[in-house]
């Protein structure tokens, strides 16, 4: 029997001491096609998300996955995010946490940045004002 991976543990383990500090956690993530993130927020194969309480809805970080609801430029977006694919876990404020290696072999490689699949809402046009006389 395999040993059971300490990397979901420690996760959890940082986030609560941010949250009880009054830090806000962030998580690095090396996408892949296992992953379930805005690919549009995605740069050089990487992501970075706030997953404090204040930002996230319904969030679970599981021995096997995270899930959470988030707003990006206003649209609520499901996230889903294999524990594997965690790079890190640290504070915005501080920056002291937790960083992983990451085995890049696993999963698929990274959706290119070609039309938005059909389960993905469209992006909203940003706000402007005009004057109406």
């Amino acid at each position: 029997m395999s040993a059971a991976s300490t990397k979901p543990y420690l996760v959890r383990a940082i986030y609560e001491w941010c949250a009880d500090h009054g830090q806000t956690p962030y998580l690095s993530v090396k996408v892949d096609s296992n992953t379930r993130v805005p690919i549009e927020y995605v740069k050089n194969g990487e992501i970075v998300l706030n997953i404090g309480s204040a930002a996230t809805r319904n969030l679970v970080l599981g021995n096997d996955s995270i899930q959470f609801s988030a707003r990006f430029g206003g649209v609520p977006r499901e996230i889903w995010i294999p524990v594997s694919r965690v790079a890190g876990i640290f504070s915005r404020e501080n920056g002291e946490g937790l960083f992983f290696q990451v085995d890049e072999s696993e999963g698929g490689p990274l959706p290119d940045d070609g039309p938005l699949p059909d389960d993905e809402p469209p992006q909203p046009s940003k706000p402007r004002l005009t004057i109406v006389k």
